[in-house]
């Protein structure tokens, strides 16, 4: 329970530094409107032909009567368009930081200049190398978050437990995927491979829920997701500058954000 309100802190804490640095926040938001302009007009077309897709898909039901033709699908057309915003919203992030690495890149610079002693970890790569393995590494966890989808979707017919225990787990298990990614943009510059990221938000899976299980509630909602980028993209710096430190000034942060956290729900 500790890691969960210190993951938040972290979340809340990134929301605050963007306040306070509004030409940062202003290029940050740049990613987000790109990504959600393409996103919207996918479902559109999704929404306009995926009837006509499904009709096409399926002409072994071009025989059958009504209403069993229409039902049939109708259905696969409703389950088409779930999981075209189940793939929207496991995906938007991951998009939206390829779009968006230089942005990004230099945001999460500023916050470690800002909290630091103005040195800035880096890769020493060029630009197009880091692009690369951020696409690479992305690519990756989309298969990752995909397998995961395709499994809590197909739970969620289960009676009761798909529509209460499922969908929780499901919020868990995107939002861990969500701090894994939006870390990566400061540990990839610390030159931290992607097993290893893994294996840290492993090790600290209450820290991870407790950062990215509140982002995935939110971004279920494209725009707001475009709002709360920059800042997330902060937060996850100042985490991963808190996890890099030695151990007793780690626990000591922990608390503090922790604290934060409490207080914040306080009020």
């Amino acid at each position: 329970m500790r890691d969960l309100g210190a993951g938040f802190g972290y979340l809340m804490k990134g929301q605050r530094w963007v306040a306070r640095h509004g030409k940062q926040y202003g290029w940050g938001l740049l990613p987000g409107l790109i990504t959600l302009v393409l996103y919207v007009a996918a479902l559109v077309c999704l929404a306009v032909w995926g009837e006509d897709f499904i009709s096409w898909a399926t002409p072994f039901a071009d025989d059958w009567s009504s209403p069993w033709q229409g039902l049939f699908r109708g259905f696969l057309t409703v389950v088409l368009f779930a999981l075209g915003l189940l793939l929207a919203v496991l995906t938007f992030t991951a998009v939206t930081l390829l779009i968006g690495q230089p942005f990004y890149e230099s945001l999460s610079e500023e916050v470690d200049r800002s909290e630091g002693d103005g040195t800035v970890p880096e890769s020493g790569l060029p630009l197009w190398r880091d692009l690369w393995i951020s696409a690479r590494d992305s690519l990756r966890i989309l298969v990752r978050a995909g397998l995961w989808g395709v499994l809590l979707f197909a739970l969620g017919f289960l009676p009761f437990v798909g529509q209460t225990v499922i969908p929780v787990i499901g919020f868990f298990v995107t939002g861990f995927f969500l701090t894994e990614e939006l870390t990566a943009v400061a540990l990839q510059r610390r030159e931290v491979q992607l097993r290893d990221r893994l294996a840290l938000l492993r090790s600290r899976k209450g820290l991870a829920w407790g950062f990215g299980a509140p982002l995935a509630v939110a971004f279920l909602v494209p725009v707001v997701a475009v709002f709360l980028m920059p800042g997330a993209v902060a937060g996850a710096t100042l985490m991963v500058r808190d996890l890099e430190a030695p151990p007793e000034a780690q626990a000591a942060s922990d608390g503090d954000r922790a604290g934060e956290s409490a207080q914040g729900a306080a009020w």
